[in-house]
């Protein structure tokens, strides 16, 4: 089962192995002139207008021309920008059909470091091997970068290591909707890159500044899952804290990691939160492990 995750989260290499024929791009709206597309693999959030089409995140290769088949229907205004949220493989797939088309990819400067080189995803024992050139983003920024487009101003921001050391967070100032990438798994455990810098508390600190900016009408697209708003964000919130102080004194009696997962610390949740593509046992070891390696930092 993980290693089948570990497919549809992060691999881009092993995709044209896979079977996209029979998926479908839903468009979503979420705010006049904004837009959540779903395929397969993370939520891509599009913004159009007389200026043209800002996309953040593209998912996977094979679904390129779907994308912007979708995406015509919005508009018939070509895709100029694309940000993406981090580097794996479900949310930058699609970079190098449309770098080579003459789109301009805009990313945190660890996801271009990450991109250029092979990576391996420890929790899945995988080797991802390194982004084609055309592919690599070719604007990055260490904090924050604004864009002014369609009318509406893009604040890209990065937060501390979170699900992974590259994450943005891309919020939609006028249209009020924010784009959080895969600090944000809406209904389902997430998925927490330990071996590229991720960590349980930096994806509730990560939380925790989007809750700050937010207002009760706030858009919120998630990397994966339903649209949703400030309260779905905090009922994902009282969820990580939940898995966070129901594992700590596990990890503090100097318990293993079989017996951390066999504890079932997240078994009151596992009913709303268990039930997606990353099961409990998985996300407990995940977990465990993040935090071990942080408490010998």
């Amino acid at each position: 089962m993980i290693a089948a995750l570990a497919v549809t989260l992060a691999l881009a290499a092993p995709v044209q192995d896979e079977d996209f024929s029979k998926v479908e791009v839903k468009v979503v709206k979420a705010a006049p002139g904004i837009a959540m597309l779903m395929g397969a693999g993370g939520n891509i959030g599009v913004s159009w207008g007389e200026d043209g089409v800002f996309v953040v995140d593209d998912e996977y290769a094979p679904l390129t021309d779907r994308i912007k088949a979708a995406i015509a229907t919005l508009t018939d205004k070509p895709v100029r920008f694309v940000v993406n949220t981090h580097w794996h493989g479900d949310h930058t797939g699609g970079n190098e059909n449309l770098g080579k088309g003459g789109v301009v990819i805009v990313a945190h400067d660890n996801v271009r470091k990450r991109m250029s080189v092979d990576q391996f995803l420890a929790a899945f024992n995988e080797t991802v091997k390194a982004a084609p050139h055309a592919a690599l983003p070719v604007v990055t920024f260490a904090d924050a970068v604004t864009f002014h487009v369609n009318g509406e101003e893009m604040r890209v921001f990065h937060v501390p290591p979170a699900h992974t050391d590259g994450d943005a967070i891309i919020h939609f100032t006028k249209g009020n909707v924010i784009h959080m990438g895969d600090t944000f798994f809406n209904g389902l455990y997430p998925f927490i890159d330990n071996a590229s810098g991720g960590h349980l508390e930096g994806m509730i600190a990560a939380v925790d500044k989007v809750l700050a900016i937010a207002t009760a009408d706030t858009k919120i697209m998630p990397g994966h899952g339903e649209l949703t708003d400030k309260a779905g964000l905090t009922r994902y919130r009282a969820m990580l804290v939940a898995v966070r102080d129901a594992m700590k004194p596990l990890i503090a009696a100097k318990k293993t990691r079989a017996e951390v997962v066999a504890a079932k610390p997240t078994k009151a949740l596992d009913e709303v939160w268990g039930n997606g593509f990353l099961k409990p046992d998985d996300f407990v070891g995940i977990v465990y492990d993040g935090m071990v390696s942080a408490s010998k930092r």
